[in-house]
């Protein structure tokens, strides 16, 4: 008896070996299935990214080109009213020179509106040290003030919002 139990038990074994196998195989079936379709699904998701990031290049790309062009849109539409008063100034047929004297008055008014509007300075540097960073020296003067003084000015100087725009030149005491 002891034998039959063992041939029987061996039996059951093997028997149960071959579900596993055929188990094992389903299994490993499903897992590809599953890892391929997992596998599509990752390469979907990479070109949803990949597509994505072309896009926000894209917008990216637009908008800094959109501000590049319209960046002066607005300090262009203040020089419009400047512009509309010295035009409205050459159409006038006649008038003395008191009146024109008082409408370029205003219209550099207006000028200089639209520069305190855009943060643009003047720079009007008689009596201060010379600057390099904001004067270029036209020529120096001997003994007519403190040595290395801007003592005169030739064309003034402009920056916008602190940086130099133009340099205004200057003349310097030795």
């Amino acid at each position: 008896m002891t034998k039959n139990k063992h041939d029987n038990q061996q039996a059951k074994k093997t028997e149960q070996d071959t579900q596993v196998e055929v188990n094992t195989e389903q299994t490993a079936e499903e897992r590809i299935a599953a890892l391929e379709a997992a596998l599509e699904e990752a390469k979907a998701g990479v070109l949803y990214v990949k597509a994505e990031g072309e896009n926000i290049r894209r917008r990216a790309f637009e908008d800094i080109d959109k501000a590049r062009k319209f960046a002066l849109e607005k300090f262009s539409g203040e020089l419009l009213a400047v512009k509309d008063s010295l035009d409205a100034a050459l159409a006038v047929g006649n008038t003395d020179v008191e009146s024109y004297k008082n409408g370029v008055e205003l219209t550099a008014k207006q000028l200089a509106s639209v520069f305190e509007k855009f943060n643009i300075a003047e720079v009007n540097p008689i009596g201060e040290k010379f600057d390099p960073n904001k004067h270029q020296a036209i020529s120096m003067l001997e003994n007519s003030g403190e040595p290395n003084t801007v003592t005169s000015v030739l064309q003034k100087g402009y920056t916008l919002n602190d940086r130099v725009l133009r340099p205004a030149l200057v003349t310097v005491a030795k």
